[in-house]
């Protein structure tokens, strides 16, 4: 099959398109001829050799996908060969940017029929992140306030949908190029990151949920009321400790499984969350993704079209 993959740590550059091994379906897994594949932030760092791991390369990014079952191996009986899936690959385990992948079955969901496939790749790992965020970390109510840091990227963009439906009041960040976009998912105040201070402007939020880190993190904390959670997944700076004491701190576990993903189909059949703006490359112009990626402007999501 192909596939790009990385020689090892470092710029684009270390990307290559060719041929690599065909996976194999093991008991419980299904193979999958992957349609789309979504690229995430975390993609990029994982790249640089930003995180702690023992990579092999050749190696094979890749989070979050949607494609056609192509087989399934032993103990599979509820998916067939021919199924159209989306899913999400277990913490730790990538392989997405190719033909085909291997997975267990029980953490991938049959793709909703209207959904295509490039929309269902961008929604996978967004959609599971920011429902463990907001409805089963920060479990936010109807009638809260919430500060949604970054309103533009995908997982923040799915979660101001999912804080609208539920009845929160949402205020979110983004680049004045970005406010017709984040309104129209259903932010009720926009903040131009740019030009205006949030901590000057907002106060007395229920709950932050930081989608950038680093010092918006820092500053995060200071918009919250008493009892208030801040919910993260992007870090703070290395070192730091907040002085409030008054205040919860809570990353999300987003765990891997078909649960979540059938939330976010009963939330989209409901009509309460639609894709992102997604932008599409070809599998081989995975470099050209990340550039993008990497620089952090981007309006909801980058998706590998693969076939």
């Amino acid at each position: 099959m192909k596939a790009a993959y990385l020689t090892g740590h470092g710029g684009v550059d270390k990307f290559h398109y060719g041929d690599v091994p065909d996976p194999v379906a093991g008991p419980g897994e299904v193979v999958v001829d992957i349609v789309a594949a979504s690229v995430n932030a975390a993609d990029y760092k994982v790249r640089l050799g930003s995180y702690d791991s023992k990579m092999k390369f050749p190696y094979i990014l890749g989070r979050d996908f949607s494609g056609i079952v192509a087989a399934r191996g032993a103990r599979v009986t509820d998916l067939a060969v021919g199924d159209a899936v989306f899913g999400v690959c277990d913490a730790g385990i990538e392989g997405a940017y190719a033909e085909k992948i291997a997975i267990k079955a029980a953490i991938v969901a049959k793709k909703p029929e209207h959904l295509e496939h490039a929309d269902a790749a961008a929604m996978a790992l967004t959609s599971l992140t920011a429902i463990w965020a907001i409805e089963d970390t920060a479990q936010l109510k109807a009638g809260e306030t919430i500060l949604i840091q970054g309103g533009a990227g995908g997982v923040a963009g799915f979660a101001i949908q999912l804080a609208k439906h539920i009845g929160a009041t949402v205020i979110t960040t983004a680049s004045a190029r970005n406010h017709d976009y984040v309104r129209a998912l259903g932010a009720h105040r926009v903040i131009d990151y740019n030009t205006e201070d949030f901590t000057k402007s907002v106060a007395g939020c229920d709950v932050v949920f930081d989608t950038v880190g680093g010092d918006v993190q820092v500053k995060s904390y200071s918009v919250l009321k008493p009892g208030g959670r801040l919910v993260w997944i992007a870090a703070a700076p290395a070192g730091f400790t907040s002085s409030r004491t008054d205040v919860e701190v809570l990353r999300p576990r987003v765990a891997r499984d078909r649960a979540h993903l059938e939330r976010m189909k009963e939330l989209y059949a409901a009509g309460a969350v639609w894709p992102p703006a997604v932008t599409k490359y070809k599998l081989a112009d995975a470099a050209e993704a990340h550039r993008v990626s990497e620089g952090r402007h981007l309006q909801g999501k980058l998706v590998l079209m693969v076939r």
